[in-house]
């Protein structure tokens, strides 16, 4: 009689009636496989009678180096370190940083999208930071949020600033939300931003906008304007703040300072501008995981422990790592394939999508 898999493991065959259940008893051991590495657990599904291996639906398939490789690569793309230089720290090809980096990118938007969602949104601020696609050739936006409370980073857009984008952006925004609660939204001088949210989040939330005069590059009147609530429900708001004494927008203003650090696109004076809008996407959704659920927030310190930004907001319970992240069970289905031509280093892959 075949042994039982650990708990945890489930059948990746998207035609198998068990397929997205992890508690079903019908994944049995299957032996191993021999790999460059060593060899590697199989399993089989009793119900469709599927072989798989361990790393299935994960990036770590049929990978032909170790898997702290893999996360190392990934963790480096998020210290800002741009795909060149990690391919040389690596000792790897440059299109095989940016073909982890995609797959790495493609997990981490499953995992976000699974993970990031329920929490209660108490005081937002949302700003936009302008960068450069094709070598400064076209201009665009990054659309950024932070939860004060909680230091969680929402939603994100890569987009112009037009109406339409800002209401993809707001209504992102509102969807990672439990749907309760009026938070306290802070905003600058964009136009677009007032009537957005204002259809989204309604009478409820009060909204108020900090309008900064830069004169010579240089801020030199700071004033705020009410725009959705009462002066009341503003004071309200901001007496039951635990961050927020004045209307400020200071925490995104730090967030866009760690985004610029983290992403070797974003960087002022840089050479490493993203040649595709996807690209730029890609980063930032991998980059926004790691903030959210790996890194631990240095404000979130409460003794001898530092919470990420996550666990501050109750959608986790431990810092997760790489490795929790690539191979989340939930995600052991098949997902798009992404396969490079030999291009030189300098250039951009041409990327082929297909079924796994």
């Amino acid at each position: 009689m075949r042994k039982a898999a650990r708990s945890g493991v489930g059948c990746p065959n998207g035609e198998c009636e068990q397929h997205g259940r992890h508690d079903a008893g019908n994944v049995v051991l299957h032996g191993f496989s021999k790999v460059k590495g060593g060899r590697r657990r199989r399993y089989r599904c009793t119900s469709c009678s599927k072989t798989f291996g361990a790393t299935t639906g994960t990036p770590y398939k049929r990978l032909q180096y170790s898997k702290s490789r893999f996360d190392r690569v990934a963790a480096l793309s998020v210290e800002g370190v741009n795909k060149s230089a990690i391919a040389r720290l690596e000792g790897l090809s440059w299109n095989t940083v940016a073909r982890w980096l995609e797959l790495a990118a493609a997990l981490a938007r499953r995992f976000n999208a699974k993970h990031l969602r329920g929490h209660e949104l108490i005081e937002l601020q949302l700003d936009e930071m302008n960068t450069f696609l094709q070598s400064r050739k076209q201009q665009t936006w990054v659309f950024a949020s932070i939860d004060v409370w909680s230091r969680v980073w929402p939603a994100t857009l890569v987009g112009a600033r037009t109406s339409r984008n800002t209401g993809r952006f707001v209504r992102s925004i509102a969807d990672t939300s439990h749907g309760g609660g009026t938070p306290l939204i802070t905003t600058d001088g964009f136009k677009f931003y007032a009537p957005t949210i204002r259809h989204v989040f309604g009478v409820g939330c009060v909204l108020a906008q900090v309008i900064k005069k830069i004169k010579r590059n240089r801020v030199v009147r700071v004033g705020t304007k009410l725009i959705v609530g009462t002066e009341w429900r503003l004071s309200d708001a901001l007496r039951e703040s635990e961050d927020s004494t004045k209307l400020n927008t200071a925490f995104i203003e730090r967030l866009n300072l760690t985004i610029r650090q983290g992403c070797a696109y974003l960087r002022r004076r840089s050479p490493c501008h993203a040649r595709r809008k996807q690209t730029l996407e890609d980063h930032l959704e991998l980059f926004r995981t790691v903030y959210n659920f790996v890194r631990p927030h240095s404000a979130l310190r409460f003794g001898k422990v530092t919470r990420t930004p996550a666990m501050q907001a109750g959608l986790a319970q431990k810092r997760f790592n790489f490795r929790d992240i690539f191979t989340a069970r939930y995600a052991a289905a098949r997902f798009a394939i992404v396969r490079f031509r030999t291009v030189a280093y300098h250039e951009e892959p041409e990327r082929v999508r297909c079924a796994a």
